[in-house]
Order: structure tokens, then sequence, then C-alpha cells
């Protein structure tokens, strides 16, 4: 799974290298380098503009959402919270995810994410869980395939209010390859730049081309180095998580 990860880049940033039209400064996030499930993230998506028909050209926006999906049938949205991935063996046909397969997807900018590996103490024989940074080799940005979804609160009367809607969302995960394979089965699935367009587009919706796009990633691009148990806590935050600690 992932559950936790690192988004810092500005939104300026984003918007040059996802090619966004759309984004409002009032909506801009603070740089977090402990991203936690319910957090408001960075979500690239497409939708044609509201006052707009739906063959209208979609736009590219660089938005906030709530990370953990709440599938618009819920009946409470804390239903997000355990919904923070979908396995991409399985995501096209899950109850809560299905619909937004076929028609909300997102990518979901990260410099990283963390996963936790058991190591064992040689003198106590406690085992504790380890963090490791996961990371490209290169520094890039990883684009993290996801889902979004749109949820109306009933408590609301006035479905015009934005307070009405919550706009969640969800990261795909994979078998894990390379550095993240010696450390957890499963890792979030990042999509290369060729497939950007195809994935965001709202008007595609085959659902065997869309999984095409989603292949696992070749090895050889990841690293991986262990960091500070601090990350454990959601309460910290800061450039110093980043920071490797010697090797258990």
């Amino acid at each position: 799974m992932c559950g936790r990860y690192a988004s810092t880049r500005s939104p300026e940033d984003l918007a040059q290298l996802f090619r966004v039209s759309d984004w409002h400064p009032e909506e801009t996030l603070a740089p977090s380098w402990n991203v936690a499930p319910t957090d408001e993230v960075y979500a690239v998506l497409e939708r044609a503009p509201r006052e707009t028909g739906a063959d209208e050209p979609a736009r590219r926006r660089l938005r906030p959402l709530r990370w953990g999906l709440v599938p618009s049938w819920a009946k409470d949205p804390k239903i997000g919270a355990r919904l923070i991935n979908a396995r991409v063996e399985s995501v096209h046909e899950k109850p809560a995810f299905r619909r937004a397969f076929a028609k909300r997807r997102c990518l979901l900018p990260a410099d990283g994410f963390y996963e936790w590996d058991e190591v064992k103490d040689t003198k106590s024989g406690k085992v504790r869980k380890q963090p490791y940074f996961i990371h490209p080799e290169d520094g890039q940005v990883m684009a993290l395939a996801g889902l979004y979804e749109y949820w109306r609160d009933p408590q609301i009367n006035d479905a015009d209010d934005p307070a009405a809607w919550l706009m969640t969302c969800t990261i795909i995960t994979t078998e894990a390859t390379d550095a993240a394979g010696r450390i957890h089965p499963r890792m979030p699935l990042a999509l290369t730049p060729d497939h950007y367009d195809a994935w965001l587009d709202p008007h595609h919706q085959t659902t065997d081309d869309l999984r095409d796009l989603l292949t696992p990633p070749a090895g050889g691009h990841l690293d991986a180095r262990p960091v500070s148990p601090a990350v454990n806590s959601v309460r910290n935050n800061g450039p110093q998580l980043l920071d490797e600690v010697p090797a258990p």
C-alpha cells in the first residue's frame, strides 16, 4: 500500500510540468514531507467547464483534493480513510472505484513515497518497523495514477454551495519493483509522461484501453534510503524527514 508520501513542489512548477491551464492561487497547499490520509493533496485532472456541455473540450486543472476516496453512494464520508489505495488488479470492477475509473481519473504529483520494513534488533530481539523514502533516482516528480470522486453532503440543502460537495481521491497501487520491492510487496503506480493525456481524458472510457496504461514500472529507476522513524507521526513534517540515517 501507499500510506505516506512527500509533495513539496510549488503549484507554479506543477502547472508547468503537467501543462495545467487552470489553477487558483487561493487553493495553494503548503509543501509537505509527510502527506497522510485525509490530508489535502494536489491532483491534476481534466474537466469541462461546469457551464458548458459534456461534449466541450476538457480543461486540465490543478486542484486540492482530500486523500481517501468517498464513493458518491457512501452514507458517511469517514469511509474515505479506508479507501486511500485501489489495487490495479481490481480497480475497474470494485464498486467503490469502478465509476471513477471509467470517468474520473487524475494524477497525484509526489517527490517520493514511504514504506516500512520489519527489522529485528540483534541485541534485544525485538522487531521494529524501519521507514524508507523511495524516490526517482533522477529527482523528477512522480505522477501517481489516481481516481477522484464527488460526494454530496445531504446536510446542505443548496447544491450550489461549494460546501455541499467533497472531492476526494485514491492512489492506485501495483506489485512493487526495483528498490521498493526489497522493502514492501506493493507500491504506488506512477505513469510516464506519454500516458498522461490518455489517462486524464474524461472522454476516454474504454476499460481495457485504460488498464493497458497501468503497466508495472520498469526497474532501475527508483532509489530507497532509510530515514528517521519521526515520519511515523503525522505531527512531524519538514525536509529533515528525508535525511538518510544509518542502515539498520
